[in-house]
C-alpha cells in the first residue's frame, strides 16, 4: 500500500474494521463467546477451577485483545529492571504460531535483546513455569498471560494500545472503533475485565491527540478504579541493517523508504517511521505472525527497505541484507516510579529458598 492508502484488506483486523453488512453476522458467536468467557472468569473467581501457584514470583503481561499492544517491549523493560536489582528473570510464553523445532518470532527477538535471560515456550504454562525454576530464575515473567488464569500471579501488567484500545482500528468510514468480542472483534475479555489487573500499561501514546488520550485515559480509570495507570510510548531506539550494521536514525530523515511488515498493528510502525521524517512511499502488509517468503520482496529494490525488529529475525536468507531494521523501547512517559515500586515488592521466591536451604544445611 501507499503511504496513504488503506491496509490491505487481507488483514482480518481491518475486515472486522466496518460496520453493517455480513460482517455484523458474527455478533452471535460473539456473544456465545462472551457468555462462555464470563463463565470461566466466575469459575476462575469461585476457585472452582484449579489455580497452580508456583514457589517463583509470576509477573504477566498481558493484553485484553488478540493482537500487538507493544508486550514485547515491556517484558525487555522488565526484565532490565528486575536484572538491574541484582535479579535473575526467565520468559515463559505460549510460543504462537511457531514452526516444528523452531522458536516463534517473539522468542528470537527476546533473545537478542536479553541475552542470558532463560526462556521457555510451552502451552502448558505451568509446566513452563516449572521448568523454569529448575533453571534457577527468581522471577517469571509470562508474556501474554492476563487470560491464562490457571497459573497464579503476583503481579498483572496490562497494556491497552492508545491507538486500538480495544483492539480494532478506526473503520473505513471514521467514527469510533468497534469493541467487541472474538469473532466479531479481537477482544479475548470485555473491557471491565480490566478490573482484574494490578496495574496498566497505555502504549504508543505518541500517536494519538491529546483529548484522545485524555478520553481513553478517563476510561481506563473507571474501568480500573485504584490501579496505577503509566503512560508509554515506543520510541527508535536504533537503525541498523538486516547483516548486522549500525545505521544512524537521522539518515531516514528526508529519504524515500518502502515498509514490509507482519505485526499487529502496522499502522503504528508506519507512523513511526514518518515521525523520523522518512517519506513511506509503499508498505506491504502481512498478517501478524507472518511467514515471509522470497516473494514478499519481489519488486523492491530502488528504495530503501524498512522492517521491524520482530519481523527481522525471520528475514534472514529471505530479505536482502541492506534492508533497513527499526529497533524499538519502551519510554515512559508517566508513571514509570509506580511501575518499578510493584516490581520492587515481588516477594523473593527461589533466592529466599535457597537461604533457608543453606541456613538449614549449616545448622541443622
Amino acid at each position: 500500500m501507499t503511504a496513504n492508502s488503506p491496509p490491505s484488506p487481507r488483514r482480518i483486523d481491518h475486515r472486522l474494521a466496518g460496520r453493517g453488512g455480513v460482517v455484523e453476522i458474527l455478533r452471535l458467536p460473539a456473544l456465545l463467546f462472551g457468555a462462555a468467557a464470563r463463565l470461566r472468569g466466575f469459575l476462575y473467581a469461585r476457585r472452582l477451577l484449579r489455580i497452580r501457584r508456583l514457589d517463583t514470583p509470576v509477573v504477566s503481561v498481558g493484553n485484553l485483545s488478540s493482537g500487538g499492544t507493544g508486550k514485547t517491549p515491556a517484558v525487555v523493560w522488565i526484565a532490565r529492571v528486575l536484572i538491574a536489582a541484582q535479579g535473575r528473570p526467565g520468559i515463559l510464553s505460549r510460543g504462537y504460531r511457531r514452526r516444528a523445532g523452531e522458536s516463534s518470532d517473539e522468542a528470537r527477538l527476546l533473545a537478542r535483546l536479553l541475552p542470558g535471560v532463560p526462556h521457555v515456550e510451552n502451552p502448558d504454562r505451568v509446566a513452563g513455569g516449572s521448568r523454569l525454576e529448575e533453571l534457577g530464575v527468581d522471577a517469571i515473567l509470562l508474556d501474554d498471560g492476563f487470560q491464562h488464569r490457571a497459573l497464579a500471579r503476583d503481579l498483572d501488567i496490562v497494556l491497552v494500545d492508545a491507538t486500538r484500545p480495544w483492539g480494532l482500528p478506526p473503520p473505513p468510514g471514521g467514527g469510533a472503533p468497534v469493541c467487541a468480542l472474538l469473532p466479531r472483534g479481537l477482544l479475548r475479555e470485555p473491557p471491565r475485565a480490566l478490573a482484574r489487573a494490578d496495574a496498566l500499561v497505555l502504549t504508543r501514546c505518541e500517536a494519538v491527540p491529546g483529548e484522545v488520550l485524555g478520553a481513553l485515559r478517563r476510561e481506563l480509570e473507571e474501568l480500573a478504579p485504584g490501579r496505577p495507570l503509566a503512560l508509554a510510548r515506543h520510541a527508535p531506539s536504533g537503525l541498523r541493517t538486516l547483516g548486522g550494521e549500525a545505521r544512524e536514525l537521522a539518515e531516514l530523515r528526508g529519504r524515500e523508504v518502502d515498509l514490509v511488515s507482519g505485526i499487529g498493528n502496522p499502522e503504528a510502525f508506519q507512523a513511526t517511521v514518518a515521525e523520523l521524517g522518512a517519506e513511506v512511499a509503499a508498505h506491504r502488509v502481512f498478517d501478524d505472525h507472518h511467514h515471509f517468503q522470497p516473494g514478499d520482496f519481489e519488486g523492491l529494490g530502488t528504495r530503501a527497505c524498512l522492517v521491524t525488529a520482530k519481523d527481522a529475525v525471520k528475514l534472514e536468507g529471505i530479505a536482502p541484507p541492506e534492508t533497513l531494521v527499526l529497533d524499538v523501547e519502551l519510554a515512559f512517559l508517566e508513571g514509570e516510579d509506580a511501575l518499578r515500586e510493584l516490581l520492587a515488592g515481588l516477594p523473593e521466591g527461589i533466592r529466599r529458598r535457597e537461604r533457608a536451604a543453606l541456613h538449614e544445611g549449616l545448622h541443622g
